[in-house]
């Protein structure tokens, strides 16, 4: 089979909705033990048992990536629970709509702790492992606004840029160790979060606010996270081996075709 992941542990962050959750069952699917963890102990006990329903294997790990030591603990008990951690994919992030005067610092630390520190934790508690092993794949998601100005992203755009440059120093660090580091730069993808974004802040419109939001990707539409998850599946993969220190945007033409 193409794409087989069999005898492979996968851990995924922010793996209990969206994007996350579509990366964790694609991995499963394709034969990985996919450790899925969140802040959401329900979201991901929740996905844990719809990956189990289809014959496939997962387990929930509640964690809070924003924390080091707590995190450092969930890698521990993954290798104690199946040995290795071949594959580790950062998903877990959230989001915030301003400029940097309507942006706070509360604001501003919420965002580096979860979508800075926690990919830096994350990577932090799984590469002693795969030193260990000579080998390991790291993909974290990083964003069209890491490389573009797009209004009203402030904190989050910083952020993602942060993602990007981790990325490359970890590949270039650790590419004699057998380690690749990818990321992957989506634009617009219908999440929860844009669902519910559009409802708190344009009740009553969120169709009118859909369509002009989906529009913005020249390709017309918004993207989905299974197609998300399919570049991921792609990029973890053996079928993947010559590939290490790469952004992939995958964003219906926003990067090239709206300049």
């Amino acid at each position: 089979m193409i794409f087989d992941l069999s005898g492979k542990t996968a851990v995924v962050t922010g793996s209990g909705s969206g994007i996350g959750k579509a990366i964790a069952i694609q991995l499963a699917k394709h034969g990985a033990t996919t450790c899925l963890i969140d802040l959401n102990e329900e979201s991901i006990i929740n996905v844990a048992e719809e990956i189990r329903a289809n014959k496939n294997s997962a387990k929930a790990y509640p964690g809070n990536v924003a924390s080091q030591a707590e995190t450092i603990q969930v890698y521990a008990q993954i290798v104690k629970d199946y040995n290795t951690i071949d594959i580790l994919v950062n998903s877990a992030g959230v989001s915030h709509i301003g400029k940097l005067d309507n942006t706070f610092e509360a604001d501003f630390d919420r965002l580096y702790q979860v979508n800075v520190k926690g990919v830096y934790n994350s990577m932090y508690g799984a590469i002693p492992y795969m030193r260990k092993q000579n080998r390991g794949v790291i993909l974290n998601l990083a964003s069209v606004a890491a490389g573009l100005g797009i209004s009203e992203r402030f904190a989050y755009s910083m952020t993602k840029g942060a993602v990007l440059s981790m990325t490359l120093s970890v590949a270039k660090d650790y590419v004699q160790e057998g380690i690749r580091c990818n990321c992957i730069s989506p634009g617009r993808v219908h999440t929860p979060f844009v669902d519910g974004f559009l409802k708190k802040n344009y009740p009553g419109k969120e169709k009118e606010m859909f369509e002009k939001l989906s529009k913005t990707q020249p390709i017309g539409r918004m993207g989905k996270p299974d197609e998300i998850a399919t570049l991921a599946l792609y990029l973890c993969s053996d079928e993947a081996s010559f590939i290490t220190g790469t952004d992939y945007p995958i964003d219906g033409g926003f990067t090239r075709l709206n300049t």
